[in-house]
């Protein structure tokens, strides 16, 4: 009897909830319709396919059900028309592929996590590629101050109309800035390639190993190379290595770098200048550790002297760990690094046990894949990264 009531009492909640999820299926779709597609869904003139929607030959299909199917990697959005200041000379036609993509990196819901390994450095490129192929027409890579801020406005408004978040400058610190040549003192294409070795560069940087290349830094050395000889067209002091070389001097450098990768931009298609792009700059995101470790004191008085109360210690450890998960999504080796930073402060806070192996943590659990996804970056082939706090503190 027992069984029968509960039966019928989880088909009754089944099919509520089976309404309620047809009901947000329908105002979804008459919320992401545009009006000028609505045609395409009436019943009259139609034969037996009268409830499927109309696919156009010339234009990507609407999943039928768009919640449940929407097209792979893709976010189901409301593309909006977006309002452009009319004024940049950037050609968004050429880069639409690459603008589509950005805009899929840097979704709304989920840009803030993605910032530090997907969105920002895509976004990045995404600049670097637009001014690079404007300079085939301009001459120049890099933009004047009038026309800065407008592009950057216009390109923001592209991505947001395709679905990306409405907050990259804040997310990934981009300002107008980032369009000119900055410090760099040649943004001319001629003086650039009268200037440097372009053959070289072009031969260094044109197709890179994502795995090679951080290890070998062939294209990197190219590009600092190249960076090194512009700037030093206002100042022999940029000539010296090492510590003599002022922090101005260095600032005109790295400026003088995204002038060069511009110039590489301009001289590949836009889908081969993304992965070199991407592929310099998981090189340089691997080195360091992004997230910002807050006050140890709470783990300090549960894990030091000697570890009295285990599971006060370890429920410490993971209230700290949890905080450092929300902050970003993290790649193999910089959670290698994170874990590698965060057992050295426990070792300067006098923590002797091993808590990574006493409170079972392990890489995965310094980001938010430890939450959901382990296998999306830390699967098994990546056993290699297995870290033992063993390295600081005594066993």
């Amino acid at each position: 009897m027992s069984e029968g009531v509960s039966l019928s009492f989880s088909g009754g909640l089944g099919m509520l909830l089976l309404d309620v999820i047809l009901l947000l299926l329908c105002f979804h779709e008459c919320l992401s319709i545009p009006l000028n597609q609505l045609t395409g869904y009436r019943l009259t003139g139609r034969d037996g396919d009268a409830l499927l929607p109309e696919i156009s030959p010339s234009a990507t299909p609407q999943p039928f059900l768009p919640i449940l199917a929407p097209s792979p990697l893709a976010p189901f959005t409301n593309t909006t028309v977006p309002k452009l200041s009319g004024i940049c000379m950037l050609n968004f036609t050429t880069a639409e592929n690459l603008m589509r993509m950005t805009s899929i990196d840097c979704f709304a819901a989920f840009a803030p996590l993605l910032a530090n390994v997907i969105c920002c450095p895509q976004l990045l490129a995404t600049l670097v590629i637009l001014v690079g192929q404007s300079s085939k027409e301009s001459g120049m890579l890099a933009l004047n101050a009038t026309l800065a801020k407008p592009c950057l406005s216009d390109i923001e408004q592209v991505l947001a109309g395709q679905g990306a978040s409405d907050s990259l400058k804040q997310i990934c610190s981009i300002h107008p800035a980032n369009l000119t040549e900055a410090s760099c003192p040649v943004k001319d294409v001629d003086e650039f390639e009268s200037t440097v070795d372009s053959s070289k560069l072009l031969s260094a940087c044109e197709k890179i190993d994502p795995v090679k290349e951080c290890c070998d830094q062939i294209c990197q050395n190219a590009i600092s190379e190249a960076a090194t000889t512009i700037a030093q067209k206002t100042s022999s002091l940029l000539s010296m290595d090492g510590p003599h070389v002022l922090p101005e001097h260095s600032t005109r450098i790295n400026d003088c770098k995204i002038i060069v990768l511009r110039w590489l931009a301009s001289k590949l298609a836009p889908s081969r200048a993304k992965e070199v792009l991407r592929g310099l700059t998981n090189c340089n995101v691997n080195k360091v550790c992004p997230l910002i470790f807050p006050d140890m004191k709470h783990v300090t008085n549960n894990c030091g002297k000697g570890i009295s109360n285990q599971t006060a210690c370890c429920n410490a450890m993971d209230s700290y760990v949890s905080h450092l998960q929300k902050q970003t999504l993290i790649t193999n080796l910089q959670a290698l690094d994170c874990a590698t930073s965060l057992g050295i402060k426990l070792q300067k806070s006098n923590i002797t046990r091993n808590v990574y192996n006493l409170c079972h943590l392990s890489l995965k659990d310094f980001s938010l894949q430890g939450w959901y996804v382990a296998s999306y970056i830390l699967g098994s082939k990546h056993n290699c990264f297995q870290f033992k706090l063993s390295t600081f503190t005594n066993t």
